[in-house]
C-alpha cells in the first residue's frame, strides 16, 4: 500500500472526513440516549406484574403484544431495510417528507430501543425478587420500587451492554448513506467518486471508525470503574484503633 498516497488523500479531503465523523458521532450519541430511554420505558412496562382487574389486565396484554411485535421487527430486520422502509415509506404512504437528519435519529433510536428493551428486561429479571417483596412490605408501589430501588441497580448492571450498543451505532450509521445522510461512509463514497482511489480512501475511513470506537470504549470503561467506586474502603481511624 502506498502510504504517501493515503497521506495525500487525507490532506486533500480531511474536512469531508471530519464532517462525516462529526455527523456519525452526533447521530450515535443522540440515538443511543433516546434508544436507552425507549428501552427503559418498554422494559419497565414488560416487567409489570399482571393486574387483578379485567380491564387493566387486558390493556397490559395488548400493550405487551404491541411492544413484542415492535421488538421482534426491529431486532429481526437489518437497519438498512428499516431506513428504506421508514424514510421512503413515510413519504409514499403518509406524504411525510422527513428531514434526513431527523429520519436518521428516528431510525437508529427505535432500532436501539428494541435491543435496549430486552437488555433492560433482562436486567430487571436478574434482580432478586426479595427486593420487590421488601419494597412492597414497607408500602411502596411497584412503580416506586422500580424507580427508587430496582432501576438504579439495573442501569449500573446494563452499562456495559449500553456501551456496546453505542459502539454498534457508530458503525451502523454507515447504512444511513442509502437515504442520503452525510455521515462518514457517505463522505468517503463522495471522495472516491472524485479520486477513484477506493482502497486508500476507505482505509482512511476504517482508521477513523476504529479511533472513534476505541476512544468511546475507553471513556465508557472509565465511567464504569468510577461507578464501581473504590475497590478498598479504609476504616475510620478510631475504628482501626479498636
Amino acid at each position: 500500500m502506498d502510504f504517501q498516497l493515503v497521506k495525500e488523500i487525507f490532506i486533500d479531503n480531511w474536512p469531508m472526513y471530519f464532517r462525516g465523523a462529526g455527523m456519525t458521532i452526533l447521530i450515535s450519541v443522540i440515538s443511543t440516549i433516546l434508544g436507552f430511554v425507549i428501552g427503559l420505558l418498554i422494559g419497565v412496562v414488560r416487567t409489570m406484574p399482571e393486574p387483578d382487574t379485567g380491564g387493566k389486565k387486558t390493556l397490559l396484554k395488548v400493550v405487551n403484544t404491541i411492544f413484542s411485535a415492535y421488538i421482534e421487527y426491529f431486532r429481526g430486520t437489518p437497519m438498512i431495510v428499516q431506513a428504506m422502509v421508514i424514510y421512503y415509506g413515510s413519504a409514499l404512504l403518509f406524504d411525510i417528507h422527513m428531514n434526513r437528519f431527523a429520519a436518521a435519529i428516528l431510525i437508529v433510536s427505535i432500532n436501539t430501543g428494541a435491543y435496549m428493551a430486552e437488555i433492560v428486561r433482562g436486567g430487571i429479571a436478574s434482580i432478586d425478587a426479595g427486593q420487590f417483596e421488601a419494597a412492597k412490605a414497607i408500602g411502596m408501589s411497584h412503580i416506586q420500587a422500580m424507580f427508587n430501588i430496582i432501576l438504579p441497580q439495573v442501569i449500573r448492571n446494563i452499562l456495559p451492554a449500553t456501551a456496546n450498543e453505542f459502539v454498534i451505532n457508530i458503525k451502523d450509521t454507515s447504512v444511513l448513506n442509502v437515504i442520503g445522510v452525510t455521515e462518514l461512509f457517505f463522505q468517503t463514497k463522495s471522495i472516491t467518486g472524485n479520486n477513484f482511489k477506493f482502497f486508500e480512501s476507505y482505509f482512511i475511513a476504517s482508521v477513523i471508525y476504529l479511533l472513534l470506537t476505541f476512544t468511546i470504549t475507553r471513556i465508557l470503561r472509565h465511567l464504569e470503574k468510577r461507578l464501581d467506586g473504590p475497590q478498598n474502603y479504609d476504616l475510620v481511624g478510631n475504628q482501626m484503633q479498636l
